[in-house]
């Protein structure tokens, strides 16, 4: 017959067990030399955990834990500078100069992770990393187990480097950021609105096309589904900024 003991410890085994298999958890991971501001948004009616924004040290990590079906998008701020109440700037990814961005979402050109999570016991996880709104920073999304057909979705090179000059976002001498052609162009044709708002009247640009090459796992222009979009079943995904290549 079981001692209480041990029954204390098979209850507190199957909380534990129970506690993880609700929901889904992000560990996000700061691979740069500098410290990230991740930028959290959670699409309508959705939370947006740890209040919209914190800051991250490099080599440091932290876990978020999301309940079943949250729907969002998580993006890195860099250079960013904040009083004690939380106010200030960043040069990249800014949300009304806040700390806890709190509901608001990140100033372009700024490279974005997108996801729809299903449940923890059935439904897929859709997510993607999207240049859509240009690029500021390295990062990639990979599940953590999932099974077959998991896959990875990132920008992995820094497109800053690469950066035509027509698209280019400088602090000084520095290119911090990239712009997507419809940032720089501001026009319907280039961000896939008014007439051009479909799959077929849309078309990839040759600042997309550049994007593609580069960072074939990316979202590049609005309509860019079938090599960009990822689906999974994993419990952990792991978000990392600047990941290694």
């Amino acid at each position: 017959m079981p001692t209480s003991s041990h029954l204390f410890s098979f209850l507190l085994y199957l909380f534990i067990s129970l506690s993880f298999t609700d929901g889904t958890q992000l560990i996000l991971v700061n691979n740069c030399n500098e410290s990230v501001w991740p930028g959290i948004l959670g699409s309508a009616g959705h939370q947006s955990p740890r209040e919209g924004g914190f800051h991250l040290s490099s080599a440091e990590e932290v876990v978020l834990d999301l309940p079943d079906k949250w729907s969002g998008r998580i993006w890195g701020r860099q250079g960013c500078c904040f009083n004690q109440n939380g106010k200030g700037s960043c040069e990249t990814g800014d949300c009304a100069g806040l700390l806890s961005c709190s509901g608001t979402g990140g100033e372009p050109p700024a490279t974005v992770v997108e996801m729809t999570l299903g449940t923890s016991q059935s439904a897929l996880h859709y997510y993607d990393v999207s240049l859509v709104d240009g690029f500021n920073l390295p990062v990639s999304m990979k599940p953590v187990g999932g099974g077959v057909g998991c896959g990875i979705a990132g920008c992995e090179v820094d497109l800053n480097v690469c950066c035509p000059s027509t698209l280019e976002v400088k602090r000084g001498n520095k290119v911090v950021g990239c712009k997507s052609a419809c940032l720089a162009m501001k026009s319907a044709r280039y961000c896939c609105t008014g007439d051009f708002a479909t799959p077929k009247t849309c078309k990839p640009t040759i600042f997309a096309h550049l994007f593609k090459a580069i960072c074939p796992r990316a979202y590049s222009y609005a309509y860019d589904d079938s090599s960009s979009l990822n689906t999974c079943r994993a419990s952990r995904y792991v978000i990392t900024f600047c990941p290694p290549q």
